[in-house]
């Protein structure tokens, strides 16, 4: 299967920014997160200049609940008529809009939405329940679901069977690779980064910051 990986970027207040990735494959795409609700104009954009119109997305995938991977779900799927996938540990927060609540305050939340540059978000209830193990192909997309908790309970990761990972925010790379700071449960996470250390990854795509090595998971303690 063919498997053409494209990074959108996405930049928010401050200079904190979100990835997106845009898989071309032999019957369509796949949309891995969907960024911040106001940069929609660009990632409508970036989706039409690289052929994802609607009628070929055949996918969204959330790697988690955050605000800044989910904020134009509900969009996209309207404007695309794709299904979005999330693993059902993050489920709740999508359908019930509590995204973050479980990191942060309500008030605290607010504050930081608006240096963020977060923007509205909008709850949904997801087309898709995604579990450990579970195959994507039937979308056109060679790749598998791998449960990744600690940053959040519903955590995930794809990797395909060319050795791409695209792992949510396990990892940053913004000046540094690093683990994310923002974990949930420590023990979880933990377990989660010496999982990977243990598959066979040649890239992986980060949330926040630049793909790097797979080979550089080996060096993260």
């Amino acid at each position: 299967m063919m498997q053409e990986i494209t990074t959108i970027s996405l930049s928010g207040l401050l200079g904190y920014g979100a990835n997106c990735y845009l898989v071309k494959t032999d019957t369509g795409y796949i949309l891995i997160d969907t960024g911040f609700s106001p940069k929609r104009a660009d990632l409508d954009n970036e989706l039409q200049s690289a052929g994802c119109k609607p009628g070929n997305l055949k996918l969204i995938v959330i790697t988690h609940g955050h605000g800044d991977h989910i904020g134009n779900c509900a969009y996209l799927r309207a404007k695309y008529a794709a299904p979005v996938a999330i693993h059902r540990g993050d489920s709740e927060m999508v359908e019930r809009g509590d995204i973050n609540t479980h990191i942060f305050n309500r008030i605290l939340l607010k504050i930081i939405a608006l240096i963020a540059g977060l923007g509205e978000i909008k709850k949904f209830r997801p087309d898709v329940y995604l579990e450990e193990g579970d195959d994507l192909s039937e979308y056109g997309f060679d790749a598998k679901v791998i449960h990744l908790p600690g940053h959040s309970n519903g955590s995930i990761g794809i990797l395909t069977s060319g050795g791409d990972l695209f792992c949510g925010d396990l990892f940053v790379n913004v000046t540094k690779l690093a683990k994310h700071s923002i974990v949930i449960n420590a023990d979880a996470f933990n377990a989660s980064v010496e999982r990977l250390k243990n598959l066979i990854v040649n890239t992986a795509y980060p949330g926040h910051g630049k793909p790097f090595p797979g080979s550089s998971l080996q060096t993260i303690a």
